[in-house]
């Protein structure tokens, strides 16, 4: 899972890389509402996998499961 995050993380910042330099946020109209719309979506992704990534549990392996509490089977006894 941690790779998927990491691999999320390279590619938006190579597409930030490459984009960015080439939009302009300050142009008028239809381009510049494009340019400003585009980079906040690509910080929101960046921030998503990063916080993912960050703050996933240790224990939550491929396949790894939390261990719980083992319940208690209860007899049911009837008198009758």
């Amino acid at each position: 899972m941690k790779q998927r995050y990491i691999l999320c993380l390279l590619i938006t910042g190579a597409l930030i890389y490459y984009g960015a330099p080439r939009m302009s946020i300050f142009a008028d109209g239809l381009q510049g509402t494009f340019a400003i719309s585009w980079l906040i979506l690509a910080s929101c992704v960046l921030a998503g996998n990063l916080a993912a990534l960050l703050y996933t549990p240790k224990g939550m392996g491929k396949g790894k499961k939390l261990k719980s509490k083992p319940v208690r089977k209860l007899k049911s006894r009837s008198f009758g």
